[in-house]
């Protein structure tokens, strides 16, 4: 349950989507009331990389925009919460396998309850659903923010 230092480790999913703005500001604030380093972790996959039907991508290009979203994503939602320890990861996978794995030895799994999917209507994304299923260890499921920037009732950590 912790990093290299001895800290605990906190991941947080990020994939540019409301709800992962908010779980990346639960989870630093939590961070910072615990002490922990916040994981932040965006994947990214390639189309038809499990199978034979897409057409060829460029990998290298695909992982650099991956890392270049996460890394504009957390500044603009970091500026208020430069204090606590943050660490940005970015993997090609699946988002949910990448994320179960992360959460191996972590403190806290925090995701957002809707990502990027194009089911809206569901209560909880399926990232977020296979999470809150396999993760090893606890998950916390955070919703977008309200209109005007603050938590839902009862997502303050």
């Amino acid at each position: 349950m912790s990093t290299d230092d001895g800290t605990s480790r906190v991941v947080v999913g990020v994939d540019g989507s409301p709800a992962s703005h908010a779980a990346l500001r639960w989870a630093l604030r939590y961070a910072r009331r615990t002490g922990a380093t916040v994981r932040a972790v965006g994947a990214y996959d390639l189309p038809g990389a499990g199978g034979w039907s897409a057409s060829a991508v460029d990998v290298l290009f695909d992982e650099e925009q991956a890392r270049r979203s996460l890394s504009e994503e957390l500044g603009a939602v970091l500026a208020a919460d430069a204090d606590v320890p943050l660490v940005q990861h970015v993997v090609r996978g699946n988002p949910a396998q990448v994320l179960i794995g992360e959460s191996d030895g972590a403190e806290l799994l925090v995701v957002g309850s809707r990502g990027r999917g194009g089911f809206a209507s569901l209560l909880l994304g399926s990232v977020s659903q296979q999470c809150a299923a396999h993760a090893s260890c606890p998950v916390v499921i955070v919703r977008p923010e309200t209109a005007d920037g603050t938590p839902p009732a009862g997502d303050t950590p």
